[in-house]
């Protein structure tokens, strides 16, 4: 769980740093350098570490995934809010136990489903939800369900591989696919220092840091708890606006603190569900003890 929460502090930490360095930059080359960072941080760890069979494909495989959800995520930015794309990109915190019960035709632990009732109402006030639907808010519910698989992978094989060297593979993934279109976009890789500095922040922290913790900490939490807990990121950006004078409100703060509870209640307040085995029709291996 702590591993999953410092994931959530760290993504939601982009925020003050993101947040006005990356208006000269466009979004692809921005991509490239901060997963490319990422994987650089992580190489000279991963090469000490043991290998496993399958590991480039399957992080491979988690980062297409994730490149498609940051891809239509991005798109959707240009006709939404991003309040309005925070709200759904957030509702993963559904998809992810309805995609685990048409897997293993389980229904989640009731404090499973208390934590995502609550998480959700804690989001809308959050975020204030979604005021209308279009093709934007069509291409985030496809974002919300990369990132939810995203998650369902990760909860699957991360057992099987170390967690540094499957991060270093997902990261890469996604900075190899930007890498070229980054270049050949608008403005290329000549944006400024502070965008620069921006990407190398994101890259150290809130890629190879907080992605390497999403992964450990997925190798013990279930899926549908993993997605409540992550959810503390909209509750760090939150919170880190109010620190820089930005008014969260009092629904805002009622929000953030139903999305707390939510947390405790998935993570504390019955047994856990073991996480869905078997990858692409082949039994997996079963997932450590907590």
């Amino acid at each position: 769980m702590v591993a999953l929460a410092v994931a959530g502090f760290l993504f939601g930490s982009t925020f003050l740093v993101v947040q006005d360095a990356i208006e000269g930059a466009d979004v692809l080359p921005f991509l490239a350098v901060r997963f490319l960072i990422g994987g650089a941080v992580l190489w000279p760890l991963a090469r000490r570490r043991p290998t496993s069979v399958g590991e480039v494909r399957h992080g491979a495989l988690a980062g297409a995934v994730l490149l498609v959800g940051y891809v239509l995520q991005t798109v959707g930015l240009r006709t939404v809010t991003s309040a309005t794309s925070a709200f759904i990109t957030y509702l993963l915190v559904v998809l992810v136990p309805v995609i685990g019960v048409v897997r293993s035709r389980h229904r989640p632990a009731g404090n499973v489903l208390l934590g995502v009732g609550l998480a959700v109402v804690g989001l809308y006030l959050l975020s204030g939800g979604s005021s209308g639907f279009g093709r934007g808010e069509l291409l985030t519910v496809g974002a919300a369900l990369c990132f939810a698989v995203h998650i369902v992978v990760l909860g699957e094989v991360a057992s099987r591989h170390d967690p540094i060297r499957f991060t270093m593979w997902q990261v890469l993934t996604v900075g190899a696919a930007c890498l070229v279109p980054g270049a050949l976009s608008g403005g290329g890789y000549g944006f400024g220092g502070g965008a620069w500095l921006a990407a190398a922040f994101c890259g150290v922290f809130a890629t190879a840091a907080a992605f390497w913790c999403m992964t450990y900490g997925q190798r013990v939490v279930p899926e549908a708890q993993a997605a409540i807990i992550l959810l503390l990121e909209p509750v760090s950006a939150g919170l880190l606006g109010v620190a820089t004078g930005e008014d969260l409100g009092a629904k805002g703060f009622v929000g953030a603190g139903l999305i707390l509870v939510a947390v405790l209640v998935a993570e504390l307040g019955g047994s856990r569900v073991p996480a869905v085995g078997g990858e692409l029709g082949v039994a997996g291996e079963p997932e450590p003890a907590p």
